[in-house]
């Protein structure tokens, strides 16, 4: 286990903000960290991942000024730059992804190709 410094993926302040509450939540499994990552699939060919895990012997810890997340050391070359956002309108409401590595992505912006 290795704590960086340098984040690869920057929050938005909505983003924190629904991380924070999501993290705040009562029932939360405080052994669970933040992960964010990729995965092959989707309609371009590799899709985001963001979603609360345990700790696995490749991942690195990176620090925010609100929260820290876990993040596969592999997946830096395909994050680098990141920018995840929380949209809570009532036509859009998610996270979303602005990923200066994808050389494509599809509609629903969870997916992109490099």
């Amino acid at each position: 286990m290795e704590t960086v410094i340098s984040n690869p993926v920057h929050f938005t302040a909505s983003a924190s903000a629904e991380i924070i509450r999501l993290l705040s939540e009562a029932d939360f499994d405080q052994q669970k960290k933040l992960r964010v990552g990729v995965k092959g699939g989707g309609c371009s060919g590799m899709t985001y991942i963001l979603e609360f895990d345990e700790m696995k012997a490749n991942d690195q810890i990176f620090e925010t000024a609100d929260f820290s997340f876990i993040m596969d050391k592999s997946h830096g070359i395909y994050l680098l730059g990141m920018e995840v956002n929380w949209e809570g309108g009532l036509n859009s409401r998610g996270f979303t992804f602005k990923n200066p590595n994808a050389s494509s992505t599809c509609g629903c912006g969870t997916s992109f190709a490099v």
